[in-house]
Protein backbone atom coordinates (compact mmCIF):
# COMPACT_ATOMS: atom_id res chain seq x y z
CA UNK A 1 0.00 0.00 0.00
CA UNK A 2 1.38 3.24 -1.14
CA UNK A 3 0.33 6.53 0.34
CA UNK A 4 0.54 8.14 -2.81
CA UNK A 5 1.64 6.81 -6.74
CA UNK A 6 2.36 9.13 -9.32
CA UNK A 7 1.56 8.59 -12.53
CA UNK A 8 4.07 10.47 -15.19
CA UNK A 9 7.35 11.08 -14.31
CA UNK A 10 7.99 14.26 -15.80
CA UNK A 11 8.47 17.56 -13.83
CA UNK A 12 5.58 17.64 -12.36
CA UNK A 13 5.30 14.22 -11.27
CA UNK A 14 8.99 13.77 -9.89
CA UNK A 15 8.91 16.99 -7.89
CA UNK A 16 5.84 15.69 -6.43
CA UNK A 17 7.54 12.57 -5.91
CA UNK A 18 10.57 13.90 -4.28
CA UNK A 19 8.19 16.18 -2.49
CA UNK A 20 6.21 13.30 -1.02
CA UNK A 21 9.00 11.07 0.16
CA UNK A 22 10.99 13.66 1.79
CA UNK A 23 7.77 13.93 3.91
CA UNK A 24 8.04 10.69 4.72
CA UNK A 25 5.41 9.38 2.46
CA UNK A 26 5.20 6.00 0.92
CA UNK A 27 5.43 6.87 -2.86
CA UNK A 28 5.11 5.32 -6.14
CA UNK A 29 6.62 7.34 -9.30
CA UNK A 30 5.57 5.53 -12.58
CA UNK A 31 7.06 6.55 -15.83
CA UNK A 32 7.32 5.37 -19.14
CA UNK A 33 10.38 5.86 -20.22
CA UNK A 34 12.65 6.78 -23.25
CA UNK A 35 10.09 9.73 -24.03
CA UNK A 36 11.14 13.24 -24.28
CA UNK A 37 9.09 15.61 -24.70
CA UNK A 38 9.59 18.50 -27.18
CA UNK A 39 10.20 21.87 -25.26
CA UNK A 40 12.15 24.94 -25.79
CA UNK A 41 13.93 24.12 -22.15
CA UNK A 42 13.59 27.46 -20.46
CA UNK A 43 13.57 27.79 -17.07
CA UNK A 44 13.65 31.34 -14.99
CA UNK A 45 15.76 32.10 -11.93
CA UNK A 46 12.82 31.23 -9.51
CA UNK A 47 12.59 27.85 -10.85
CA UNK A 48 15.95 27.24 -10.28
CA UNK A 49 15.95 28.81 -6.73
CA UNK A 50 12.49 26.95 -5.73
CA UNK A 51 13.25 23.61 -6.80
CA UNK A 52 17.20 24.00 -5.60
CA UNK A 53 18.16 23.06 -9.54
CA UNK A 54 22.04 22.03 -9.79
CA UNK A 55 24.05 24.92 -12.02
CA UNK A 56 25.38 21.73 -14.29
CA UNK A 57 21.78 21.10 -15.56
CA UNK A 58 21.55 24.59 -17.13
CA UNK A 59 23.22 24.48 -20.90
CA UNK A 60 23.34 27.85 -21.51
CA UNK A 61 22.58 31.38 -19.96
CA UNK A 62 20.23 33.09 -22.31
CA UNK A 63 20.82 36.91 -21.58
CA UNK A 64 19.04 38.87 -24.49
CA UNK A 65 15.41 37.73 -26.19
CA UNK A 66 14.90 38.68 -29.47
CA UNK A 67 11.62 39.13 -30.78
CA UNK A 68 10.76 38.92 -34.63
CA UNK A 69 7.86 40.65 -36.74
CA UNK A 70 6.29 38.68 -39.14
CA UNK A 71 8.00 41.52 -41.70
CA UNK A 72 11.24 40.67 -40.10
CA UNK A 73 11.55 43.68 -38.02
CA UNK A 74 13.57 42.30 -34.89
CA UNK A 75 13.65 43.86 -31.04
CA UNK A 76 16.49 42.57 -28.73
CA UNK A 77 15.29 42.77 -25.36
CA UNK A 78 18.23 42.45 -22.93
CA UNK A 79 17.85 40.66 -19.84
CA UNK A 80 18.69 42.68 -17.02
CA UNK A 81 20.13 41.08 -13.51
CA UNK A 82 19.89 37.30 -14.43
CA UNK A 83 19.22 34.90 -17.07
CA UNK A 84 17.44 32.79 -17.95
CA UNK A 85 18.33 29.09 -17.63
CA UNK A 86 17.67 26.87 -20.52
CA UNK A 87 17.94 23.12 -19.97
CA UNK A 88 17.68 19.47 -22.03
CA UNK A 89 14.84 17.55 -21.51
CA UNK A 90 16.61 14.37 -22.09
CA UNK A 91 18.78 14.71 -19.18
CA UNK A 92 16.49 17.24 -16.70
CA UNK A 93 13.74 14.97 -16.43
CA UNK A 94 15.56 11.97 -15.15
CA UNK A 95 17.68 14.47 -12.80
CA UNK A 96 14.48 15.11 -11.24
CA UNK A 97 13.24 11.35 -11.27
CA UNK A 98 16.87 10.37 -9.57
CA UNK A 99 16.31 13.03 -6.96
CA UNK A 100 13.06 11.50 -6.40
CA UNK A 101 14.33 8.03 -6.16
CA UNK A 102 17.23 9.28 -3.76
CA UNK A 103 14.14 10.95 -1.79
CA UNK A 104 12.69 7.41 -1.17
CA UNK A 105 10.11 7.60 -3.96
CA UNK A 106 10.30 3.89 -5.60
CA UNK A 107 10.73 3.83 -9.59
CA UNK A 108 8.20 2.01 -11.55
CA UNK A 109 8.86 1.75 -15.67
CA UNK A 110 5.67 1.11 -17.45
CA UNK A 111 2.55 2.68 -18.62
CA UNK A 112 -0.69 3.45 -16.31
CA UNK A 113 -3.76 1.77 -17.58
CA UNK A 114 -6.27 2.03 -15.22
CA UNK A 115 -8.12 2.60 -11.50
CA UNK A 116 -9.75 -0.26 -10.02
CA UNK A 117 -11.57 0.32 -6.38
CA UNK A 118 -12.94 -2.19 -4.18
CA UNK A 119 -13.61 -3.25 -0.40
CA UNK A 120 -9.72 -2.90 0.16
CA UNK A 121 -9.46 0.54 -1.81
CA UNK A 122 -7.75 2.23 -5.15
CA UNK A 123 -5.43 0.22 -7.04
CA UNK A 124 -3.62 1.68 -10.08
CA UNK A 125 -3.06 -0.70 -13.00
CA UNK A 126 -0.42 -0.47 -14.69
CA UNK A 127 1.89 -2.43 -17.38
CA UNK A 128 5.21 -3.09 -16.95
CA UNK A 129 7.77 -2.21 -19.49
CA UNK A 130 10.54 -5.02 -19.05
CA UNK A 131 8.06 -7.76 -18.77
CA UNK A 132 4.50 -6.55 -20.53
CA UNK A 133 2.65 -8.21 -17.42
CA UNK A 134 0.10 -5.73 -15.62
CA UNK A 135 0.15 -5.16 -12.33
CA UNK A 136 -1.55 -3.62 -9.28
CA UNK A 137 -0.24 -1.08 -6.80
CA UNK A 138 -2.73 -0.49 -4.36
CA UNK A 139 -2.43 3.59 -3.24
CA UNK A 140 -4.66 6.02 -0.90
CA UNK A 141 -4.51 8.94 -2.95
CA UNK A 142 -3.10 9.02 -7.06
CA UNK A 143 -1.80 11.64 -9.05
CA UNK A 144 -1.78 11.92 -12.71
CA UNK A 145 0.93 14.04 -14.06
CA UNK A 146 0.46 12.21 -16.96
CA UNK A 147 0.64 15.34 -19.91
CA UNK A 148 -1.52 16.95 -21.65
CA UNK A 149 -3.76 14.29 -23.21
CA UNK A 150 -3.78 12.34 -19.38
CA UNK A 151 -5.31 8.61 -19.39
CA UNK A 152 -5.87 9.52 -15.44
CA UNK A 153 -7.95 13.24 -16.21
CA UNK A 154 -9.92 11.57 -19.18
CA UNK A 155 -11.07 8.41 -16.81
CA UNK A 156 -11.41 9.98 -13.71
CA UNK A 157 -11.65 14.48 -13.56
CA UNK A 158 -14.96 15.73 -15.17
CA UNK A 159 -13.98 18.19 -17.98
CA UNK A 160 -10.37 15.83 -18.31
CA UNK A 161 -11.30 15.48 -21.85
CA UNK A 162 -11.76 18.69 -23.26
CA UNK A 163 -8.91 20.79 -22.77
CA UNK A 164 -7.69 22.94 -25.16
CA UNK A 165 -3.90 22.65 -26.45
CA UNK A 166 -1.75 24.09 -29.36
CA UNK A 167 0.48 20.82 -31.04
CA UNK A 168 4.19 21.84 -30.88
CA UNK A 169 6.65 20.15 -32.76
CA UNK A 170 11.22 20.94 -32.73
CA UNK A 171 14.08 19.70 -34.12
CA UNK A 172 17.30 19.76 -31.61
CA UNK A 173 19.79 20.39 -34.06
CA UNK A 174 23.90 20.53 -34.04
CA UNK A 175 24.24 24.42 -33.05
CA UNK A 176 26.03 26.62 -35.62
CA UNK A 177 28.87 27.97 -34.95
CA UNK A 178 28.25 31.96 -33.65
CA UNK A 179 27.31 34.77 -36.05
CA UNK A 180 24.97 37.45 -36.49
CA UNK A 181 22.31 35.24 -37.15
CA UNK A 182 22.98 32.82 -34.31
CA UNK A 183 23.65 33.65 -30.70
CA UNK A 184 24.04 31.02 -28.03
CA UNK A 185 23.09 33.76 -25.54
CA UNK A 186 19.89 34.70 -27.33
CA UNK A 187 16.49 33.24 -27.78
CA UNK A 188 14.74 33.94 -31.26
CA UNK A 189 11.12 34.19 -31.16
CA UNK A 190 9.32 34.34 -34.42
CA UNK A 191 5.73 36.05 -34.75
CA UNK A 192 4.97 35.10 -38.29
CA UNK A 193 1.91 33.90 -40.13
CA UNK A 194 4.06 31.45 -41.94
CA UNK A 195 5.94 29.74 -39.08
CA UNK A 196 2.89 29.77 -36.77
CA UNK A 197 -1.10 31.21 -37.83
CA UNK A 198 -2.13 31.06 -33.93
CA UNK A 199 1.24 31.05 -32.00
CA UNK A 200 4.85 31.41 -32.83
CA UNK A 201 8.39 29.86 -33.81
CA UNK A 202 11.75 29.90 -31.84
CA UNK A 203 15.22 29.23 -31.93
CA UNK A 204 16.42 28.45 -28.51
CA UNK A 205 20.27 27.54 -27.84
CA UNK A 206 20.97 24.83 -25.78
CA UNK A 207 24.84 24.57 -25.76
CA UNK A 208 26.04 22.82 -28.01
CA UNK A 209 22.77 21.90 -29.55
CA UNK A 210 19.58 24.25 -30.16
CA UNK A 211 15.71 24.28 -29.97
CA UNK A 212 14.14 24.68 -33.38
CA UNK A 213 10.30 24.84 -33.53
CA UNK A 214 6.58 25.86 -33.80
CA UNK A 215 3.40 25.65 -32.56
CA UNK A 216 0.03 25.82 -33.59
CA UNK A 217 -4.01 24.90 -32.68
CA UNK A 218 -4.83 24.62 -36.21
CA UNK A 219 -5.32 21.46 -38.48
CA UNK A 220 -3.94 21.24 -41.45
CA UNK A 221 -0.58 23.44 -40.47
CA UNK A 222 2.41 21.09 -41.93
CA UNK A 223 4.54 21.25 -38.42
CA UNK A 224 7.60 19.93 -40.36
CA UNK A 225 7.79 22.26 -43.20
CA UNK A 226 7.01 25.61 -41.12
CA UNK A 227 10.19 24.07 -38.73
CA UNK A 228 12.18 23.37 -42.17
CA UNK A 229 11.27 26.94 -43.23
CA UNK A 230 11.98 28.35 -39.91
CA UNK A 231 15.58 26.65 -40.03
CA UNK A 232 15.71 28.28 -43.74
CA UNK A 233 14.95 31.55 -42.59
CA UNK A 234 17.34 31.06 -39.75
CA UNK A 235 20.28 30.05 -41.88
CA UNK A 236 19.98 26.60 -39.50
CA UNK A 237 19.26 24.39 -42.65
CA UNK A 238 22.70 22.71 -42.92
CA UNK A 239 22.77 22.25 -39.18
CA UNK A 240 23.11 18.42 -37.91
CA UNK A 241 19.54 17.10 -37.34
CA UNK A 242 19.93 15.07 -33.45
CA UNK A 243 15.93 14.37 -33.42
CA UNK A 244 12.77 15.26 -34.06
CA UNK A 245 9.77 15.74 -31.63
CA UNK A 246 6.26 16.62 -31.54
CA UNK A 247 3.43 16.20 -28.51
CA UNK A 248 0.17 18.62 -27.32
CA UNK A 249 0.89 21.41 -25.00
CA UNK A 250 -2.21 22.54 -23.21
CA UNK A 251 -3.15 26.30 -22.95
CA UNK A 252 -5.67 26.29 -19.94
CA UNK A 253 -5.62 24.87 -16.55
CA UNK A 254 -8.63 22.91 -16.29
CA UNK A 255 -11.50 23.95 -13.64
CA UNK A 256 -11.26 20.79 -11.57
CA UNK A 257 -8.00 18.94 -10.77
CA UNK A 258 -9.84 16.26 -8.43
CA UNK A 259 -12.29 13.78 -8.44
CA UNK A 260 -13.25 14.62 -5.04
CA UNK A 261 -12.13 10.99 -4.04
CA UNK A 262 -8.75 9.44 -4.37
CA UNK A 263 -7.11 11.46 -7.56
CA UNK A 264 -5.35 14.92 -8.26
CA UNK A 265 -4.13 16.44 -11.12
CA UNK A 266 -0.67 18.29 -12.12
CA UNK A 267 1.42 20.05 -14.48
CA UNK A 268 0.14 19.51 -17.98
CA UNK A 269 -2.70 16.73 -17.32
CA UNK A 270 -4.23 19.73 -14.98
CA UNK A 271 -3.38 22.25 -18.27
CA UNK A 272 -1.01 24.65 -16.45
CA UNK A 273 0.99 25.71 -19.31
CA UNK A 274 1.08 29.93 -19.60
CA UNK A 275 -0.88 31.10 -22.77
CA UNK A 276 0.95 33.32 -24.61
CA UNK A 277 4.71 32.41 -24.37
CA UNK A 278 3.66 28.25 -23.81
CA UNK A 279 6.19 27.88 -20.85
CA UNK A 280 5.47 24.95 -18.99
CA UNK A 281 8.39 23.40 -16.88
CA UNK A 282 8.27 26.19 -14.12
CA UNK A 283 4.50 26.01 -13.33
CA UNK A 284 4.56 22.08 -13.63
CA UNK A 285 6.95 21.59 -10.97
CA UNK A 286 4.93 24.38 -9.13
CA UNK A 287 1.73 22.27 -9.80
CA UNK A 288 3.62 19.14 -8.53
CA UNK A 289 4.69 21.09 -5.88
CA UNK A 290 0.85 21.95 -4.66
CA UNK A 291 -0.40 18.67 -5.98
CA UNK A 292 1.72 16.94 -3.15
CA UNK A 293 0.59 19.81 -0.84
CA UNK A 294 -2.93 18.66 -0.88
CA UNK A 295 -1.94 14.79 -0.90
CA UNK A 296 -0.17 15.21 2.24
CA UNK A 297 -3.09 17.18 3.81
CA UNK A 298 -5.85 14.91 2.81
CA UNK A 299 -3.59 12.23 4.08
CA UNK A 300 -3.45 14.16 7.55
CA UNK A 301 -7.16 14.39 7.78
CA UNK A 302 -9.10 11.88 6.04
CA UNK A 303 -10.82 14.34 4.02
CA UNK A 304 -10.90 13.86 0.31
CA UNK A 305 -12.24 17.49 0.08
CA UNK A 306 -8.74 18.41 0.88
CA UNK A 307 -7.00 17.64 -2.80
CA UNK A 308 -8.52 20.83 -3.69
CA UNK A 309 -5.99 22.38 -2.30
CA UNK A 310 -3.62 22.39 -4.98
CA UNK A 311 -5.68 23.91 -7.21
CA UNK A 312 -6.46 27.37 -5.17
CA UNK A 313 -3.05 27.45 -4.26
CA UNK A 314 -1.78 27.42 -7.67
CA UNK A 315 -4.17 29.66 -8.87
CA UNK A 316 -4.23 32.12 -6.02
CA UNK A 317 -0.15 32.56 -6.73
CA UNK A 318 -0.52 32.28 -11.03
CA UNK A 319 -4.13 32.53 -11.88
CA UNK A 320 -3.83 36.56 -12.55
CA UNK A 321 -1.02 36.08 -14.95
CA UNK A 322 -2.64 33.35 -16.70
CA UNK A 323 -5.32 35.52 -17.02
CA UNK A 324 -2.80 38.51 -18.07
CA UNK A 325 -1.12 35.97 -20.49
CA UNK A 326 -4.58 34.53 -22.26
CA UNK A 327 -5.91 38.22 -22.82
CA UNK A 328 -2.84 38.94 -24.55
CA UNK A 329 -2.61 36.19 -26.99
CA UNK A 330 -6.46 36.41 -27.43
CA UNK A 331 -5.35 40.08 -28.69
CA UNK A 332 -2.47 39.92 -31.04
CA UNK A 333 -2.12 36.08 -32.16
CA UNK A 334 -4.77 36.04 -34.37
CA UNK A 335 -3.16 37.94 -37.24
CA UNK A 336 0.09 38.90 -38.71
CA UNK A 337 -1.47 42.52 -38.33
CA UNK A 338 -1.81 42.13 -34.65
CA UNK A 339 1.61 40.38 -34.34
CA UNK A 340 3.55 43.15 -36.03
CA UNK A 341 2.10 45.32 -33.31
CA UNK A 342 2.93 43.58 -30.62
CA UNK A 343 6.87 43.66 -31.32
CA UNK A 344 6.13 47.11 -31.99
CA UNK A 345 5.26 47.36 -28.48
CA UNK A 346 8.02 45.12 -27.11
CA UNK A 347 10.24 48.51 -28.29
CA UNK A 348 9.18 50.20 -25.53
CA UNK A 349 11.52 49.87 -22.12
CA UNK A 350 8.90 49.85 -20.12
CA UNK A 351 7.42 46.87 -21.61
CA UNK A 352 10.85 44.80 -21.92
CA UNK A 353 11.26 45.71 -18.04
CA UNK A 354 7.94 45.14 -16.80
CA UNK A 355 7.52 41.64 -18.84
CA UNK A 356 10.74 40.26 -17.75
CA UNK A 357 10.17 41.18 -14.15
CA UNK A 358 7.22 39.44 -14.37
CA UNK A 359 8.47 36.45 -15.93
CA UNK A 360 11.88 36.24 -13.58
CA UNK A 361 9.90 36.57 -10.46
CA UNK A 362 6.50 34.98 -11.31
CA UNK A 363 4.11 37.48 -10.30
CA UNK A 364 3.02 41.15 -11.90
CA UNK A 365 5.04 44.57 -11.50
CA UNK A 366 3.00 46.65 -9.19
CA UNK A 367 6.01 48.97 -8.49
CA UNK A 368 5.81 52.15 -11.62
CA UNK A 369 2.63 52.96 -11.75
CA UNK A 370 3.11 55.95 -14.96
CA UNK A 371 4.95 53.07 -16.27
CA UNK A 372 1.56 50.28 -16.08
CA UNK A 373 -0.80 53.71 -17.60
CA UNK A 374 2.12 54.60 -20.06
CA UNK A 375 2.25 50.63 -21.30
CA UNK A 376 -2.15 50.29 -21.58
CA UNK A 377 -2.35 53.70 -23.32
CA UNK A 378 0.08 52.45 -26.23
CA UNK A 379 -1.86 49.22 -26.04
CA UNK A 380 -5.38 51.09 -26.72
CA UNK A 381 -3.70 52.42 -29.48
CA UNK A 382 -2.76 49.40 -31.07
CA UNK A 383 -5.46 47.26 -30.64
CA UNK A 384 -8.14 50.23 -32.08
CA UNK A 385 -5.99 50.87 -34.67
CA UNK A 386 -5.17 54.36 -34.14
CA UNK A 387 -1.84 54.00 -35.14
CA UNK A 388 0.66 52.35 -37.31
CA UNK A 389 1.69 49.08 -37.04
CA UNK A 390 4.89 49.38 -36.58
CA UNK A 391 4.68 52.86 -34.05
CA UNK A 392 6.87 52.50 -31.61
Amino acid sequence: MYDVFVVGGGPSGAVAAEDLARAGKSVALLDRAGRIKPCGGAIPPRAIKDFGIDDAQIVAKITTARMISPTGRMVDIPIENGYVGMVDREHFDEYLRDRAGKAGAERLTGTFVRIERDGAGTHVIWREKATGAERRSAAKIVIGADGARSVVARAEVPGGSTIPYVIAYHEIIKAPEPSPDYDPDRCDVIYDGRISPDFYGWVFPHGGQASVGMGTGLDGVDLKKATADLRAASGLTDCETIRKEGAPIPLKPLDRWDNGRDVVLAGDAAGVVAPSSGEGIFYAMAGGRVAATAAQAALASGRASDLRIARKMFMREHGTVFRVLRSMQDAYYRSDERRERFVSLCHDVDVQKLTFEAYMNKKLVKARPMAHVKIGMKNMAHLLRLVSPVWT
